[in-house]
């Protein structure tokens, strides 16, 4: 977890540093536009990714500054890590105890998993949308998956252009082989994911649909991938930008609302939102007890729709979890009963206050 954590030239904070102490839960206030979510991106740039917000790199840099920035942090187990973009670059570097690093190796160091406002209707949106989202969660599980889905991608593309120019068989055999065999992969990362997250997910139920899923629940791994390299070899006149090619790259993901028993995307907004923030807490213990390490939780407008049960509940249930929570909103008050909490005032950019809160019974 984070004991101290330090934003230079990003987005609208010129220096800002958040010394920890030890506290658990994180809360983060201020009016729209202070710097609250640029906090929150910043700690998720830390595992590596490209952050909550998903944007170009450098439109994290301040935007009077010098086109750089910088996010550093120092660990729990004392250790230092940086994410970091050099002015004139466009992109991101690391560093693990002042020793350059690729991206990759900070999800070894921090399991960092995130629910923004977007998220709220992740069950109405796009099957593509709830798989990146489904993809990341089995990726802090599992992290060469996401390294998997790229390179499917990657293999997808080439695999329509070699048709498009007319290579031999041979060749398209060769990459039709890589990509059943990572396919098969991705699948069976997807179905470990919800098996494990459901022994843990009390409230919810977690499914995964495919036909490359179907295909590995239904044979054994050498079967599936051989039934998924024949038929892509028989459909190779599927090729197009839309990749009309079936595979894991159309797969979804659904949540089953075991309190209500009803699917979550015909549940209201605030139920949906309730059963999101039981996955990720859910998801936080199975990290916890599958690697020992305690994962951090980053809830942007953490309370928004949530009624005065579903936040008492909500509170009570991120300082019982095995997570350092990170969550903002825009009024203190409505956090005044979270225990164990470090609250933090962000304005124009600048944090201008912090305060420990007693602790008190959840």
């Amino acid at each position: 977890m984070i004991n101290q954590i330090t934003l230079t030239n990003f987005r609208n904070h010129i220096v800002s540093r958040i010394k920890i102490d030890g506290v658990k839960n994180i809360i983060i206030t201020g009016a729209n536009g202070a710097g609250k979510t640029a906090i929150l991106e910043a700690v998720s740039l830390l595992c590596g990714e490209r952050g909550l917000r998903g944007a170009d790199i450098p439109t994290m840099a301040r935007f009077d500054g010098d086109g750089g920035f910088s996010v550093f942090a120092n660990l729990n187990d004392e250790s230092d890590i940086s994410v970091f973009l050099t002015p004139g670059d466009t992109n991101r570097h690391a560093k693990i105890d002042n020793e350059n690093a690729v991206l990759s190796d900070l999800s070894k160091k921090l399991r960092i998993v995130w629910l923004t406002p977007k998220e709220d209707r992740i069950f109405m949106e796009s099957a593509a949308d709830r798989r990146v989202f489904f993809d990341r969660l089995t990726a802090s599980f599992e992290p060469s998956h996401m390294g998997r889905i790229a390179r499917v991608n990657k293999l997808m593309s080439e695999r329509a252009g070699a048709i498009k120019s007319g290579a031999d068989n041979n060749w398209l055999d060769a990459i039709d082989k890589q990509i059943a065999a990572t396919s098969i992969s991705i699948a069976a990362g997807r179905i470990r994911y919800a098996s494990e997250i459901n022994y843990f997910f009390e409230n919810g139920a977690v499914s995964v649909d495919g036909n490359v899923e179907k295909l590995v629940l239904e044979n054994t791994a050498t079967v599936a991938e051989n039934k998924y390299f024949e038929y892509l070899q028989n459909n190779r006149q599927l090729t197009g930008d839309k990749m009309v090619i079936d595979g894991v790259h159309k797969s979804d993901f659904g949540v089953f609302n075991k309190k209500l028993n009803l699917p979550a995307q015909i549940t209201s907004t605030g139920q949906q939102k309730s059963i999101l923030i039981d996955l990720i807490l859910a998801h936080a213990k199975l990290i916890h007890i599958k690697t020992g390490a305690k994962p951090i939780i980053l809830l942007d407008e953490a309370a928004a729709h949530l009624d005065i049960n579903a936040r008492t509940k909500l509170f009570k249930d991120l300082n019982e979890s095995d997570a350092q929570v990170w969550a903002t909103g825009l009024d203190s008050v409505i956090f005044k009963d979270i225990p164990n909490a470090l609250f933090v005032t962000c304005v124009n950019g600048t944090i201008s206050n912090i305060v420990i809160a007693e602790n008190k019974d959840a």
